[in-house]
Protein backbone atom coordinates (compact mmCIF):
# COMPACT_ATOMS: atom_id res chain seq x y z
CA UNK A 1 0.00 0.00 0.00
CA UNK A 2 1.39 3.41 -0.93
CA UNK A 3 1.48 6.42 1.36
CA UNK A 4 -1.08 8.11 -0.87
CA UNK A 5 -3.57 5.27 -0.49
CA UNK A 6 -3.09 5.19 3.27
CA UNK A 7 -4.76 8.55 3.87
CA UNK A 8 -8.19 7.82 5.36
CA UNK A 9 -11.46 9.52 4.53
CA UNK A 10 -11.80 10.58 8.15
CA UNK A 11 -15.01 12.35 9.14
CA UNK A 12 -14.65 14.85 11.98
CA UNK A 13 -17.23 16.11 14.40
CA UNK A 14 -18.61 19.49 13.42
CA UNK A 15 -21.63 21.67 13.96
CA UNK A 16 -23.75 22.87 11.01
CA UNK A 17 -22.53 26.14 9.51
CA UNK A 18 -25.62 28.08 10.60
CA UNK A 19 -25.03 27.15 14.22
CA UNK A 20 -21.32 27.91 14.00
CA UNK A 21 -22.09 31.43 12.77
CA UNK A 22 -24.44 32.11 15.70
CA UNK A 23 -21.90 30.71 18.17
CA UNK A 24 -19.09 32.84 16.74
CA UNK A 25 -21.14 36.02 17.07
CA UNK A 26 -21.92 35.21 20.69
CA UNK A 27 -18.35 34.20 21.51
CA UNK A 28 -17.02 37.48 20.12
CA UNK A 29 -19.50 39.37 22.32
CA UNK A 30 -18.50 37.36 25.39
CA UNK A 31 -14.80 37.95 24.75
CA UNK A 32 -15.28 41.72 24.36
CA UNK A 33 -17.52 41.92 27.42
CA UNK A 34 -15.28 39.81 29.62
CA UNK A 35 -12.29 41.94 28.67
CA UNK A 36 -14.13 45.19 29.28
CA UNK A 37 -15.46 44.09 32.67
CA UNK A 38 -12.31 42.32 33.85
CA UNK A 39 -13.90 38.87 33.94
CA UNK A 40 -11.99 35.65 33.23
CA UNK A 41 -13.54 34.47 29.97
CA UNK A 42 -13.13 30.76 30.68
CA UNK A 43 -14.95 31.06 34.00
CA UNK A 44 -17.69 33.17 32.45
CA UNK A 45 -18.22 30.57 29.74
CA UNK A 46 -18.15 27.58 32.09
CA UNK A 47 -20.48 29.22 34.62
CA UNK A 48 -23.00 30.07 31.91
CA UNK A 49 -22.72 26.67 30.21
CA UNK A 50 -22.83 24.33 33.19
CA UNK A 51 -26.01 22.92 34.68
CA UNK A 52 -26.69 23.08 38.41
CA UNK A 53 -24.85 20.57 40.62
CA UNK A 54 -27.28 17.85 41.58
CA UNK A 55 -29.64 18.68 38.71
CA UNK A 56 -31.47 15.91 36.89
CA UNK A 57 -30.82 16.85 33.26
CA UNK A 58 -33.49 15.24 31.14
CA UNK A 59 -32.59 13.34 27.95
CA UNK A 60 -35.02 12.33 25.21
CA UNK A 61 -34.71 10.50 21.88
CA UNK A 62 -36.18 11.44 18.52
CA UNK A 63 -35.64 8.14 16.72
CA UNK A 64 -34.12 4.72 17.35
CA UNK A 65 -35.56 1.93 19.51
CA UNK A 66 -35.45 1.14 23.21
CA UNK A 67 -32.51 -1.25 22.82
CA UNK A 68 -30.35 1.48 21.28
CA UNK A 69 -31.59 4.04 23.82
CA UNK A 70 -30.60 1.69 26.64
CA UNK A 71 -27.09 1.29 25.24
CA UNK A 72 -26.61 5.05 25.02
CA UNK A 73 -27.92 5.53 28.56
CA UNK A 74 -25.63 2.80 29.91
CA UNK A 75 -22.57 4.35 28.24
CA UNK A 76 -23.18 7.62 30.11
CA UNK A 77 -23.12 5.97 33.54
CA UNK A 78 -19.36 6.43 33.63
CA UNK A 79 -20.01 10.18 33.54
CA UNK A 80 -22.70 10.40 36.20
CA UNK A 81 -20.81 8.13 38.59
CA UNK A 82 -17.95 10.65 38.56
CA UNK A 83 -19.86 13.74 39.69
CA UNK A 84 -22.99 15.27 41.15
CA UNK A 85 -25.23 15.33 38.08
CA UNK A 86 -27.99 13.01 36.88
CA UNK A 87 -28.85 12.21 33.28
CA UNK A 88 -32.54 11.32 33.39
CA UNK A 89 -33.47 9.25 30.33
CA UNK A 90 -37.09 8.85 31.44
CA UNK A 91 -37.02 5.06 31.48
CA UNK A 92 -40.46 3.56 32.12
CA UNK A 93 -40.15 0.11 33.72
CA UNK A 94 -43.73 -0.73 32.84
CA UNK A 95 -43.25 -0.24 29.09
CA UNK A 96 -39.49 -0.64 28.73
CA UNK A 97 -39.38 2.65 26.84
CA UNK A 98 -37.26 5.77 27.24
CA UNK A 99 -38.33 9.40 26.99
CA UNK A 100 -38.96 10.72 23.47
CA UNK A 101 -39.28 14.15 21.89
CA UNK A 102 -40.68 15.33 18.55
CA UNK A 103 -39.82 18.08 16.10
CA UNK A 104 -43.26 19.55 16.73
CA UNK A 105 -42.65 20.14 20.45
CA UNK A 106 -43.39 23.66 21.68
CA UNK A 107 -42.27 22.90 25.24
CA UNK A 108 -39.07 21.17 26.24
CA UNK A 109 -39.50 17.42 26.60
CA UNK A 110 -35.84 17.35 27.67
CA UNK A 111 -32.79 19.54 28.03
CA UNK A 112 -30.75 17.18 25.84
CA UNK A 113 -32.59 16.05 22.70
CA UNK A 114 -30.83 13.18 20.96
CA UNK A 115 -31.19 12.23 17.31
CA UNK A 116 -29.57 9.63 15.11
CA UNK A 117 -30.82 10.92 11.76
CA UNK A 118 -28.31 13.66 10.92
CA UNK A 119 -24.82 13.15 9.59
CA UNK A 120 -21.89 12.86 12.00
CA UNK A 121 -21.50 13.23 15.72
CA UNK A 122 -21.96 16.55 17.51
CA UNK A 123 -23.57 18.24 20.48
CA UNK A 124 -24.37 21.70 21.68
CA UNK A 125 -22.34 22.64 24.75
CA UNK A 126 -24.12 22.71 28.12
CA UNK A 127 -27.03 25.12 28.44
CA UNK A 128 -26.82 26.00 24.74
CA UNK A 129 -29.11 22.96 24.45
CA UNK A 130 -31.96 25.10 25.79
CA UNK A 131 -31.03 28.40 24.14
CA UNK A 132 -33.47 28.93 21.28
CA UNK A 133 -31.27 31.71 19.88
CA UNK A 134 -28.66 29.08 18.97
CA UNK A 135 -30.51 27.65 16.03
CA UNK A 136 -30.30 26.26 12.51
CA UNK A 137 -34.01 26.11 11.63
CA UNK A 138 -33.44 24.64 8.18
CA UNK A 139 -31.60 21.67 9.68
CA UNK A 140 -33.85 21.31 12.70
CA UNK A 141 -30.81 21.71 14.94
CA UNK A 142 -30.36 24.00 17.92
CA UNK A 143 -31.54 24.94 21.37
CA UNK A 144 -35.27 25.11 20.67
CA UNK A 145 -37.68 22.52 22.13
CA UNK A 146 -38.29 20.88 18.73
CA UNK A 147 -34.65 20.87 17.64
CA UNK A 148 -31.83 18.34 17.83
CA UNK A 149 -29.21 19.25 20.41
CA UNK A 150 -27.05 16.09 20.21
CA UNK A 151 -26.61 13.78 17.24
CA UNK A 152 -25.15 10.29 16.95
CA UNK A 153 -25.40 9.83 13.20
CA UNK A 154 -25.78 6.31 11.89
CA UNK A 155 -26.17 4.59 15.27
CA UNK A 156 -29.54 3.24 14.14
CA UNK A 157 -27.91 1.40 11.24
CA UNK A 158 -24.79 0.17 13.01
CA UNK A 159 -22.81 1.13 16.08
CA UNK A 160 -19.42 2.47 14.99
CA UNK A 161 -16.11 1.32 16.42
CA UNK A 162 -15.46 2.80 19.86
CA UNK A 163 -19.05 3.96 20.01
CA UNK A 164 -19.09 4.18 23.82
CA UNK A 165 -16.28 6.75 23.63
CA UNK A 166 -18.27 8.73 21.06
CA UNK A 167 -21.32 8.75 23.34
CA UNK A 168 -19.25 9.91 26.31
CA UNK A 169 -17.51 12.57 24.22
CA UNK A 170 -20.81 14.04 23.03
CA UNK A 171 -22.51 13.88 26.42
CA UNK A 172 -19.52 15.61 28.00
CA UNK A 173 -20.09 18.40 25.47
CA UNK A 174 -23.73 18.45 26.60
CA UNK A 175 -22.48 18.85 30.17
CA UNK A 176 -20.33 21.89 29.21
CA UNK A 177 -16.99 20.30 28.21
CA UNK A 178 -15.02 21.60 25.21
CA UNK A 179 -12.40 19.92 23.03
CA UNK A 180 -9.07 19.13 24.61
CA UNK A 181 -7.05 19.87 21.47
CA UNK A 182 -8.26 23.48 21.73
CA UNK A 183 -6.85 23.87 25.23
CA UNK A 184 -4.32 26.69 25.00
CA UNK A 185 -2.20 25.07 27.70
CA UNK A 186 -1.67 22.16 25.34
CA UNK A 187 0.74 21.62 22.44
CA UNK A 188 -1.73 21.03 19.62
CA UNK A 189 -1.85 24.53 18.13
CA UNK A 190 1.92 24.56 17.63
CA UNK A 191 2.30 20.93 16.54
CA UNK A 192 -0.47 20.76 13.94
CA UNK A 193 0.65 20.86 10.29
CA UNK A 194 -1.74 23.60 9.23
CA UNK A 195 -0.17 24.24 5.82
CA UNK A 196 0.91 22.10 2.87
CA UNK A 197 4.46 20.92 2.43
CA UNK A 198 6.31 23.50 0.29
CA UNK A 199 5.51 22.99 -3.39
CA UNK A 200 2.61 20.61 -2.76
CA UNK A 201 0.50 20.06 -5.90
CA UNK A 202 -3.16 19.52 -4.89
CA UNK A 203 -3.83 15.84 -5.54
CA UNK A 204 -6.98 13.85 -4.83
CA UNK A 205 -7.60 10.12 -4.90
CA UNK A 206 -10.70 8.47 -6.36
CA UNK A 207 -12.67 9.27 -3.19
CA UNK A 208 -11.92 12.99 -3.45
CA UNK A 209 -9.54 12.86 -0.48
CA UNK A 210 -6.46 15.07 -0.69
CA UNK A 211 -3.36 12.87 -0.60
CA UNK A 212 0.41 13.29 -1.11
CA UNK A 213 1.33 14.43 -4.60
CA UNK A 214 3.53 12.30 -6.91
CA UNK A 215 6.65 13.79 -5.31
CA UNK A 216 5.47 12.71 -1.84
CA UNK A 217 4.69 16.24 -0.62
CA UNK A 218 1.78 16.20 1.81
CA UNK A 219 -1.34 18.32 2.13
CA UNK A 220 -1.71 20.32 5.32
CA UNK A 221 -4.73 20.26 7.58
CA UNK A 222 -6.50 23.10 5.76
CA UNK A 223 -6.18 21.34 2.42
CA UNK A 224 -6.97 17.84 3.69
CA UNK A 225 -10.15 18.98 5.42
CA UNK A 226 -11.23 20.99 2.35
CA UNK A 227 -11.58 17.68 0.49
CA UNK A 228 -13.92 14.75 0.94
CA UNK A 229 -15.58 13.74 3.17
CA UNK A 230 -15.50 16.93 5.30
CA UNK A 231 -15.38 19.77 2.72
CA UNK A 232 -14.55 22.32 5.40
CA UNK A 233 -13.82 25.96 4.74
CA UNK A 234 -10.80 27.56 6.37
CA UNK A 235 -13.13 29.29 8.85
CA UNK A 236 -14.66 25.96 9.82
CA UNK A 237 -11.22 24.46 10.41
CA UNK A 238 -10.36 27.42 12.63
CA UNK A 239 -13.58 27.04 14.64
CA UNK A 240 -13.13 23.31 15.22
CA UNK A 241 -9.39 22.98 15.62
CA UNK A 242 -7.59 26.23 16.39
CA UNK A 243 -7.24 27.92 19.75
CA UNK A 244 -7.61 31.67 19.99
CA UNK A 245 -7.71 32.57 23.67
CA UNK A 246 -4.96 33.60 26.06
CA UNK A 247 -3.45 30.70 28.04
CA UNK A 248 -4.29 32.35 31.35
CA UNK A 249 -8.02 32.01 30.61
CA UNK A 250 -7.99 28.21 30.47
CA UNK A 251 -9.04 26.61 33.73
CA UNK A 252 -7.49 23.16 33.28
CA UNK A 253 -4.19 21.68 32.18
CA UNK A 254 -3.87 19.78 28.91
CA UNK A 255 -4.86 16.13 29.31
CA UNK A 256 -3.63 13.78 26.55
CA UNK A 257 -5.70 10.94 28.03
CA UNK A 258 -8.99 12.87 27.81
CA UNK A 259 -11.87 11.38 25.90
CA UNK A 260 -12.35 14.95 24.59
CA UNK A 261 -9.10 14.81 22.60
CA UNK A 262 -9.52 13.95 18.90
CA UNK A 263 -7.63 10.99 17.51
CA UNK A 264 -5.85 12.49 14.51
CA UNK A 265 -3.82 10.71 11.86
CA UNK A 266 0.00 11.04 12.16
CA UNK A 267 0.25 13.36 9.14
CA UNK A 268 -1.69 16.01 11.10
CA UNK A 269 1.36 16.58 13.31
CA UNK A 270 4.78 18.14 12.78
CA UNK A 271 6.43 15.64 15.15
CA UNK A 272 6.17 11.90 15.67
CA UNK A 273 5.28 11.01 18.31
CA UNK A 274 3.36 14.22 18.83
CA UNK A 275 2.78 15.66 22.31
CA UNK A 276 -0.76 16.35 21.07
CA UNK A 277 -1.47 12.69 20.30
CA UNK A 278 -3.91 10.97 22.68
CA UNK A 279 -2.60 8.56 25.28
CA UNK A 280 -6.03 7.36 26.41
CA UNK A 281 -8.02 4.54 24.84
CA UNK A 282 -10.68 6.87 23.43
CA UNK A 283 -13.38 4.94 25.28
CA UNK A 284 -13.09 5.77 28.95
CA UNK A 285 -12.99 9.01 30.88
CA UNK A 286 -9.53 9.98 32.07
CA UNK A 287 -8.87 10.89 35.69
CA UNK A 288 -8.66 14.53 34.59
CA UNK A 289 -12.03 14.21 32.83
CA UNK A 290 -13.51 13.00 36.12
CA UNK A 291 -11.75 15.79 38.01
CA UNK A 292 -13.21 18.35 35.60
CA UNK A 293 -16.69 16.91 36.14
CA UNK A 294 -16.29 17.19 39.91
CA UNK A 295 -15.23 20.84 39.53
CA UNK A 296 -18.35 21.63 37.49
CA UNK A 297 -20.69 19.43 39.54
CA UNK A 298 -19.27 19.05 43.06
CA UNK A 299 -20.81 16.81 45.69
CA UNK A 300 -19.79 18.96 48.65
CA UNK A 301 -21.81 21.88 49.95
CA UNK A 302 -18.59 23.89 50.11
CA UNK A 303 -17.83 23.23 46.44
CA UNK A 304 -21.35 24.20 45.42
CA UNK A 305 -21.18 27.36 47.53
CA UNK A 306 -17.93 28.43 45.87
CA UNK A 307 -19.46 28.03 42.40
CA UNK A 308 -22.54 30.00 43.43
CA UNK A 309 -20.37 32.75 44.90
CA UNK A 310 -18.29 32.97 41.73
CA UNK A 311 -21.44 33.26 39.61
CA UNK A 312 -22.71 36.00 41.91
CA UNK A 313 -19.49 38.00 41.54
CA UNK A 314 -19.71 37.67 37.76
CA UNK A 315 -23.29 38.98 37.83
CA UNK A 316 -22.06 42.03 39.74
CA UNK A 317 -19.19 42.54 37.28
CA UNK A 318 -21.63 42.48 34.36
CA UNK A 319 -23.75 45.24 35.89
CA UNK A 320 -21.87 47.90 33.92
CA UNK A 321 -21.96 46.02 30.60
CA UNK A 322 -23.89 47.47 27.69
CA UNK A 323 -27.46 46.23 27.65
CA UNK A 324 -28.29 43.70 24.93
CA UNK A 325 -30.27 40.47 24.43
CA UNK A 326 -27.01 38.54 24.83
CA UNK A 327 -26.38 40.19 28.18
CA UNK A 328 -29.94 39.47 29.32
CA UNK A 329 -29.61 35.78 28.46
CA UNK A 330 -26.20 35.58 30.14
CA UNK A 331 -27.53 37.13 33.33
CA UNK A 332 -30.55 34.83 33.27
CA UNK A 333 -28.33 31.75 33.19
CA UNK A 334 -25.90 33.09 35.79
CA UNK A 335 -28.66 34.10 38.19
CA UNK A 336 -29.90 30.51 38.16
CA UNK A 337 -26.53 29.50 39.60
CA UNK A 338 -26.01 32.09 42.31
CA UNK A 339 -27.82 30.09 44.95
CA UNK A 340 -30.24 32.93 45.57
Amino acid sequence: MTERESYPAQVFESMPDGLVAALQVRHAWRARTADAQGIGLEFLVSDVARWLPGQAVRVAFLDGDATLHGKVAAATEQITKACNITLDFGFDKATGQFRRWTTGDKEYAAEIRVSFDRGGFWSLVGTDSVDADISDPAGGIGGGPGQRSLNLGGFVTALPNRWQGTVRHEFLHALAFNHEHQNMRGPCEDDFRWDDDPGYVPTRDARGVFVPDPAGRRPGIYTYLAGEPNNWSRAKVDHNLRTVESPDLVAGKFDPASVMLYRFEPFFYKTNPSPCAPTGNGLDLSEEDKHGLRLLYPESVDGQSKLAARASVTVDQLAAAEDSPLLARTLELLNQKTGG
